[in-house]
């Protein structure tokens, strides 16, 4: 798509990819290449989009694992949503990710619906075509659903405080704040990956999903912090 775009050699984290400087796309973090994303999917409908992620999650694997990128999720994690909904509480995923790109199989593979997904988003337009209405994705970002956007991006889509949050970086600390800033009680819960053999080892190190404020917070606010190659024994569903 660059030679459409020759704004793109001069715009981070456009100039970076196109350069294969790897350290300066991280550098720009988890906005930077939300960004991108948004910006390098625009141009088609919600459908077309829809359609373009439901045909890459059914082949796309993971070039370690080898595994199909929606069987690397956390079977502990499909164990405490799989509770919660027996007891009748109400799930959400609060994501930095795509909500675009997360609604096409959350209720698959989390048996979580999709009005139930909160995530960063793209801007869209309505159009009446001659086959109908449409919304078009724009190149721009509508919002972005990290730090201190999760409790915006919360109260916008629930309109409620929750009683429960679960996070493993920095940008899910605010959403943890929120929630333990209620009445009554809450458990907020971070997952410490420590585990580099089954999947891996990060937390104040690097550009993206650093957990360094979060694990302060949590000992000054006897916060759960889960330490993933002790207290898991499983890491992926079998």
């Amino acid at each position: 798509m660059a030679p459409e775009h020759p704004e793109w050699k001069d715009l981070e984290p456009f100039r970076s990819v196109l350069n294969d400087d790897i350290q300066g796309l991280v550098a720009g973090a988890e906005h930077g290449l939300i960004e991108m994303l948004m910006n390098t999917h625009a141009g088609m409908t919600t459908e077309e989009f829809n359609d373009l992620v439901a045909n890459w999650v059914a082949t796309a694997r993971h070039p370690e694992t080898g595994k199909l990128y929606t069987e690397m999720v956390y079977q502990p994690m499909l164990e405490v949503i799989d509770l919660l909904q027996e007891n009748d509480f109400e799930v959400y995923i609060v994501s930095g990710g795509g909500i675009e790109f997360m609604r096409p199989w959350t209720a698959r593979v989390y048996n979580i619906p999709a009005e139930n997904v909160i995530g960063s988003s793209i801007k869209v337009e309505y159009e009446m075509t001659e086959n109908g209405p449409v919304l078009n994705r724009l190149p721009g970002v509508n919002f972005i659903d990290d730090k201190e956007g999760k409790p915006v991006g919360i109260h916008y889509h629930i309109g409620k405080r929750p009683v429960m949050a679960f996070g493993n970086s920095d940008g899910d600390l605010q959403m943890l704040e929120w929630t333990a800033g209620g009445n009554g009680p809450s458990l907020c819960t971070y997952i410490h990956h420590t585990d580099g053999e089954r999947e891996y080892t990060y937390d104040r190190d690097g550009h993206i999903g650093v957990l360094d404020s979060g694990l302060v917070v949590s000992e000054k606010e006897n916060w759960l912090v889960v330490n993933m190659a002790k207290d898991w024994s499983t890491i992926w569903p079998e």
